[in-house]
């Protein structure tokens, strides 16, 4: 029997490894640019973000929702041919 698979994106990844990897991949500047929250525009960190994510649904949608598109976008480019 095989196990099924979750259709949610987020399924498995934890909050810390998505802002890890948002970070790395548009740093604290752009992130501030593109999410208006203060945990990244203001001295910005993962410890930060993770404490004001966790309180705070719309911001964490938000954050998740640009995390998805991210992965979606780098799969896409993987896929396209050179």
């Amino acid at each position: 029997m095989s196990t099924p698979h979750s259709r949610d994106p987020l399924h498995g990844i934890t909050l810390e490894r998505i802002v890890v990897e948002l970070e790395a991949h548009f740093g604290w500047v752009e992130l501030g640019e593109r999410i208006r929250i203060r945990c990244f525009t203001h001295d910005p960190s993962v410890g930060s973000s993770l404490k004001f994510l966790r309180k705070t649904p719309w911001a964490r949608t938000k954050v998740e929702e640009l995390y998805v598109l991210m992965k979606s976008d780098l799969a896409t480019d993987e896929r396209a041919p050179e």
